[in-house]
């Protein structure tokens, strides 16, 4: 429940809270972003990882860092609150960064440097190894603990049960993803650049700084926050509804729902915004609301008899399962910038100037700059033409959104299998067909559509799935149910190794032909892959469409208050 003191005084929350808030998560970004993104040329070239056990131990990291975010949702529902869910978590954070600084600047925590002609190069000890990891996994916990807390803590400033903040609630989630993207931009742009030409010393040292001067900021806003207490594990409320339903699962469904159990004082604290109404889907679980004679309905057990309330938390969580799916594809899609299309990179001219050539691993930056542009045309142009058509004060809903995300995502894929076709026919213009390492005399801006339409895609996306977690997601498992959006990143980007893999066996044939060959990508068929994620792309997209088509929006009896004697109920579907 929201703490009584917000009525004293000042009304907490709203706007001007997003400064602090806004700031962890920008430089968790930064640091994370800015590491990872560098960490290949860091263990090898640093700590002198042979290059399987480097894969090895950026595989372990991200993946540690997807599932973390899970515990760190549980913790914030369960009993210690977003707010202080991300402090303990950004200090965690910060003693990583810190012990990965120190690490990268003193002489003693990793080996020493290679010979001149790199013949003898000596690999980390397992005590310079241990630091690393635990150093890893320190940032692993701490980002665990933010990244599902920090974008539900935002949208908590807005109270939903205000007509004037709700309607800001949409656009929190633009300009949060907006933050991110920003710092996404400068840490493989600018972090990186002073990790390759300055040090590592510093290339660390400063995302690291950045994230104290965060904490303090987001502890400095503390009395400006509109705090909303746990309720409680959410996990054990679920599980007590399938237990409770299984038990009288021999039991008659009653036929009007007005006679199922419901406990207004024993849902107040997870039903601060609104109390949630029966649905007509799934009406076996509704067994676990029936009242018997051997149920107790002043203090029940909650393994036998649970409130309607408690009982539409797990069909919204259910309900959601399907479009939480959907998702993964466009992030298995997304991946192929990391692999495949920085191949294509690295073989074309990446010249601006006679003496500068673009980094292949920079060319991410049309997709960041392609994502931001479009976040602020979505938020300042689209939303208010479109509004005056649809009456919606978002615009459209956050399911029509990521249906346009879904189409645009599969455009880039089907845009990026042309693009190879003619990168091959220049190989082949120039005889380079087999010289893998030679450049294609062919401008690597060929490959900026399928980098810019990626961009494009998440701005609609991703933003909107992220919209669709919070706004239908029980509210008292709103971080559980953010770290969610994490998760179907984790199963994306797991997805693109698994298609990888089996299009490289299954693809392979006589002479060591392949669709995606170890060394010369000349000779593959690449736009084959390609086009083959375009076609999963659109069937997944006739899936989401179906899915959506006959989605069930969480039904919510919102409690109004015309002022604070004279209170009325009113009956509304959570905005879309």
């Amino acid at each position: 429940m929201e703490k009584k003191s917000q009525h004293a005084g000042r009304k907490k929350g709203g706007i001007i809270t997003m400064p602090f808030i806004f700031a962890n998560e920008i430089c968790e970004k930064l640091a994370v972003v800015g590491f990872s993104t560098n960490m290949l040329n860091y263990l090898t070239g640093q700590l002198h990882l042979p290059l399987t056990k480097a894969a090895n131990t950026i595989t372990n990291f991200g993946g540690t860092a997807a599932l973390t975010p899970l515990i760190g949702a549980f913790v914030a529902d369960a009993f210690a609150g977003r707010f202080w869910t991300i402090t303990a978590a950004s200090i965690i954070y910060q003693i990583g960064m810190i012990s990965l600084t120190i690490s990268a600047i003193l002489p003693k925590l990793r080996p020493p440097p290679c010979t001149k002609d790199e013949k003898v190069c000596t690999e980390a000890d397992s005590g310079q190894l241990a630091i690393l990891y635990i150093s890893l996994l320190l940032t692993a916990i701490g980002a665990g603990g933010i990244r599902p807390c920090v974008v539900a803590f935002g949208a908590d400033q807005f109270d939903e049960t205000d007509p004037k903040q709700k309607t800001t609630t949409w656009k929190f989630f633009n300009w949060y993803y907006f933050c991110m993207g920003a710092s996404i931009l400068v840490a493989v742009t600018v972090i990186v650049y002073i990790q390759d030409n300055i040090g590592w010393g510093w290339g660390l040292g400063i995302p690291t700084i950045a994230m104290a001067l965060s904490i303090i900021a987001f502890i400095f806003g503390y009395p400006l926050y509109r705090n909303l207490d746990p309720a409680g594990s959410p996990f054990t409320r679920l599980l007590q509804v399938c237990v409770a339903a299984h038990k009288k699962r021999k039991e008659q469904i009653v036929s009007d729902p007005k006679f199922l159990y419901e406990n207004e004082d024993l849902d107040a604290a997870i039903s601060v915004g609104g109390k949630l109404i029966h649905t007509n889907n799934m009406k076996f679980l509704d067994k676990a609301a029936v009242v018997t004679e051997e149920d107790n309905v002043k203090a029940p057990n909650p393994w036998m008899l649970n409130t309607v309330h408690r009982v539409e938390e797990l069909k919204s969580l259910i309900r959601m399962g399907p479009i939480w799916a959907a998702g993964i594809l466009l992030i298995t899609a997304y991946a192929q910038q990391s692999t495949f299309s920085l191949q294509q990179a690295k073989t074309l001219d990446r010249h601006l100037t006679k003496s500068f050539q673009i980094p292949s691993a920079s060319m991410s930056v049309f997709t960041q700059t392609s994502m931001l542009s479009t976040i602020i045309f979505y938020d300042r142009v689209f939303v208010p033409i479109i509004r005056k058509f649809t009456g919606l004060e978002r615009g459209i809903s956050f399911l029509t959104r990521m249906a346009i995300g879904f189409f645009i995502s599969l455009l880039a894929t089907f845009v990026a299998g042309f693009v190879e076709v003619k990168r091959k026919q220049a190989a082949m213009a120039h005889g380079l067909i087999d010289q893998p390492h030679t450049i294609i005399p062919m401008s690597v801006f060929w490959l900026m559509p399928q980098y810019c339409l990626h961009g494009i895609a998440e701005a609609f996306m991703s933003i909107g799935h992220l919209e669709f977690f919070y706004d239908q997601a029980p509210e008292s498992m709103r971080s559980t149910a953010t770290a969610l959006f994490w998760l179907s990143i984790s199963a994306g980007s797991y997805t693109s190794t698994l298609l990888v893999t089996l299009v490289h066996k299954f693809s392979a044939g006589p002479g060591g032909s392949n669709w995606l060959p170890n060394t010369n990508l000349n000779k593959g068929k690449l736009e084959n892959f390609y086009w083959l994620i375009t076609i999963l792309q659109f069937a997944n997209l006739i899936y989401y469409l179906f899915c959506a088509k006959f989605y069930t929006l969480k039904p919510v009896q919102v409690r109004k208050a015309e002022d604070e004697e004279v209170k009325k109920d009113a009956l509304e579907l959570t905005s879309v």
